[in-house]
């Protein structure tokens, strides 16, 4: 009679239907023979879940900003790990690892940790030092006493590695291959030039407001597409109307990954533009680069480090510095009426995908749970 399999309980404040990293190494560990079972968020305004190879439920809740978020989640997420069947806990950021750590206490679980970002520099705490103050003290806490911890990428690996004195493995996200049927091209869409902004974290930070204010230096050849969401999403349909800008563009609320996958197809730009001020935006690599590259869409992006280092090894795209929207337009004009260099970025850019794969890099993640079979 075989053994039964080792049960690991992941924890993300995502409501998952979205968020690809966890779907992902969800679904690997449940294919390399864990019972894997996520715990999310969900609010009135969640998308359904699709079907995984694993098993998922969310925590309903009601609160869905300030520390209340927070306070709420981390409660009922404690007592749902407390009492629920598992050999191991995996966290994912800093918003669920205190719950985490408390119960792997209290039942001798071990616990990993998947951390998704530099959370102490996202801009929302700089704003407020005293919030910033006390998730920094729960993480100076907790980091140096966990044994296995990963993350997104090279920079933030050193980042967290010189603080704490403690080794994390990196795991980036990579986007599994798939063969997507591009969606049908929206009649107001034709003959236009698509600039595609993606993604659920459309944040305050991410340059979207330079792109809305670019567009009308740019001629009406060209037509800007939001698709996701974040805490920005108001102000910019704000912006929008303000410009009266909306015949140019369109913001479509955030949508599965299969069906968003069909529209960055259709894309003839893929726009990044995160700051360079808050260290958190300064050290991502976000996923949205990969989807952009395997749909064979050329990046058009801030020259953050992580990102930067890829389009120009692979000339797939365009970094840039200056996130006015005068350079902005000057840049996305200049490219767009050179159709040699065009061309060429988009072929790299989808030669370079097979580089970037799901299937590649989950080497990584298998090395790390192997000996925990």
């Amino acid at each position: 009679m075989s053994s039964p399999r080792k049960r690991i309980i992941v924890s993300v404040i995502s409501d998952l239907a979205t968020d690809q990293r966890v779907i992902r190494i969800a679904t690997t560990l449940q294919k390399m023979g864990f019972e894997v079972y996520v715990l999310a968020r969900s609010f009135k305004t969640s998308l359904p879940l699709e079907i995984y190879p694993f098993r998922a439920n969310r925590i309903r809740c009601y609160f869905s900003k300030g520390t209340l978020q927070y306070a709420e989640f981390m409660t009922k997420l404690f007592f749902r790990l407390l009492f629920k069947r598992a050999d191991y806990f995996l966290a994912n950021d800093l918003d669920t690892l205190l719950p985490n750590f408390w119960v792997s206490r209290l039942r001798g679980k071990y616990l990993f940790y998947d951390t998704h970002e530099y959370f102490t520099g996202v801009p929302e705490l700089a704003a407020s030092p005293v919030k910033k103050k006390v998730w920094k003290k729960l993480e100076d806490y907790i980091m140096p006493r966990l044994k296995t911890i990963y993350t997104v990428n090279d920079s933030v690996k050193r980042e967290y590695e010189s603080e704490y004195n403690v080794h994390l493995g990196v795991v980036r996200n990579l986007p599994v291959t798939v063969n997507v049927t591009p969606a049908p091209v929206p009649e107001h869409w034709r003959g236009k030039i698509i600039l595609l902004a993606q993604g659920a974290g459309l944040n305050e930070g991410r340059s979207c407001i330079e792109m809305i204010d670019a567009l009308p230096l740019l001629d009406d050849r060209f037509h800007l597409v939001f698709i996701g969401g974040g805490n920005a999403w108001e102000k910019l349909k704000k912006r929008r109307k303000e410009m009266q800008l909306e015949h140019r563009i369109d913001m479509m609320e955030k949508m599965l990954p299969s069906k968003l996958k069909s529209f960055t197809p259709l894309a003839h730009l893929g726009m990044s533009l995160d700051n360079f001020t808050d260290k958190n935006f300064l050290y991502s690599l976000p996923n949205k680069i990969f989807d952009y590259m395997q749909a064979g869409v050329p990046v058009f992006a801030t020259a953050i480090p992580e990102v930067k280092r890829i389009i120009d090894q692979y000339d797939c795209g365009i970094t840039i510095y200056d996130t006015s929207p005068q350079h902005i337009a000057k840049l996305i004009t200049e490219l767009m009426n050179d159709e040699t260099r065009y061309a060429r970025l988009k072929a790299n850019a989808l030669a370079a995908s097979r580089e970037f794969s799901w299937e590649k890099e989950q080497v990584k993640l298998r090395a790390i749970y192997q000996n925990f079979l």
